[in-house]
């Protein structure tokens, strides 16, 4: 909640909602280091609004899974090509260099985002559907 309320001035300015899907029954506890958490979190949830479509949504959900907890970033947006999505967490990677620059990317938020995850001993994975929307999923071994 924390992460979508500091970036709700974001999501005004291009008029997202952003939303926040939890089973009350789990809540999001997990193990894992809360400052990277945080950080991986911000970044999806950056892209997501730069990439989102105005007027669309950015929807932060938690599932349980068995004994982990998998957490969903899916947008509204512009999406991404088959042929990308194999790259997009290699350093310095964009799929557009222009529309990259223009939005102030690196090419590093998404190498990072994929090397903390890996450091809690889990994988990052992407689904895209271009010009419908593009979800960023990952596990953290639940809390007991």
């Amino acid at each position: 909640e924390e992460v979508l309320t500091i970036n709700q001035p974001l999501a005004d300015k291009k008029s997202i909602e952003l939303l926040y899907l939890v089973d009350d029954t789990i809540g999001p506890k997990s193990l894992g280091d809360e400052g990277k958490i945080r950080q991986i979190l911000m970044n999806l949830i950056v892209n997501a609004i730069k990439y989102g479509s105005e007027n669309g949504e950015v929807v932060l959900s938690f599932y349980e899974v068995e004994t982990k907890i998998l957490i969903e970033v899916s947008d509204t947006g512009i999406g991404v090509e088959e042929k990308h999505l194999k790259h997009l967490f290699d350093r310095f990677y964009r799929v557009d260099g222009s529309r990259s620059r223009a939005e102030g990317g690196s090419g590093l938020g998404l190498s990072i985002v994929k090397h903390a995850i890996e450091a809690h001993g889990e994988k990052i994975f992407v689904r895209s559907t271009p010009n419908v929307g593009t979800t960023f999923g990952f596990t953290l071994p639940k809390d007991k």
